[in-house]
């Protein structure tokens, strides 16, 4: 029988999960490092065990054995078929699981599972449509370097990149370059090392230097309004008739929403949940078809 319901966002940065009861009460809850299956399966399961724990003990309730438990998982990288199903087969033991992707659990939390659209710019980016036939688009998400445009990963390879040019000569040194560098080992040798092992969330990690540095710098402002337009392009791919309502969700959303064209920005509403309230709507749904 099952006792627990639990919704998981797990990115490339972190995870996050909500703990409820079959009737929908939550009760809990909790958060720990990176769960995007491009950390390794095992990994995951071990940051997503770990923030279930801190859930039942921020509740004051001990944990039950996994098999009185329902999972529903949002994940980066489940894009990645071979990654799913090997997530999937490790499955530590609970009573029934659904996976899906992180974009989708975005969509189903910021709209309630009603038809809409959102961009969710994070660690990664990707944009996602529900129309009203059941009908899922989705844009963007093809993972880091090669796409995860507007992302945090995305702004910290171009602020390394512009600080590269900077210790090189071929652009003025200013005081958002010297940040950057500062931050990842203060002089060319210590950068060569800082990206000899710099993951997609290193370079995610760069972002907020990006939006400090935005008011006073040319460069860092002209990033923030570059990854406005990125968002613009996969609205405009998600819903060209701009019929749909759409939230811009993730860790960066409420920095970049003022640097949205204005035509976009007037369109935006706020999500009303987050992924991990959508991914518990993923496994009720689930076990309603079961």
């Amino acid at each position: 029988m099952i006792e627990y319901l639990i919704g998981v966002d797990g990115g490339g940065t972190g995870t996050r999960v909500r703990v409820a009861r079959p009737d929908g009460t939550e009760i809990g809850r909790g958060s720990a490092g990176p769960s995007g299956l491009m950390h390794g399966i095992v990994n995951a399961w071990n940051a997503v065990l770990a923030a279930i724990d801190q859930a039942f003990a921020e509740a004051h309730i001990t944990r039950p054995v996994l098999g009185k438990m329902a999972i529903g998982l949002g994940l980066a990288g489940v894009h990645n078929p071979q990654w799913a199903a090997e997530f999937v087969e490790k499955n530590p033991g609970f009573g029934a699981i659904d996976v899906e992707t992180d974009a989708f659990c975005t969509l189903l939390g910021a709209h309630l599972g009603e038809p809409g659209a959102i961009v969710a710019i994070g660690t990664g980016s990707v944009g996602e449509a529900l129309l009203a036939d059941g009908t899922r688009i989705e844009v963007g998400g093809w993972g880091f370097p090669a796409s995860d445009e507007a992302s945090g990963a995305w702004m910290g390879l171009h602020a390394i990149n512009h600080a590269q040019r900077v210790l090189d000569g071929r652009r003025a040194a200013d005081d958002f370059a010297r940040a950057v560098i500062l931050t990842c080992g203060g002089d060319r040798a210590g950068l060569q090392i800082w990206l000899g092992q710099a993951s997609q969330t290193a370079y995610a990690q760069l972002a907020p230097l990006v939006i400090e540095y935005a008011p006073a710098s040319n460069v860092a402002r002209a990033l923030m309004v570059k990854a406005g337009e990125e968002i613009a392009e996969m609205a405009r791919a998600l819903d060209a008739g701009g019929r749909l309502p759409i939230a811009l969700c993730g860790g960066l959303a409420v920095p970049l929403i003022d640097h949205l064209p204005a035509q976009l920005r007037a369109r935006v509403i706020k999500p009303q949940a987050d992924a991990a309230a959508g991914a518990l709507q993923l496994i009720r749904q689930r076990l309603k078809r079961q």
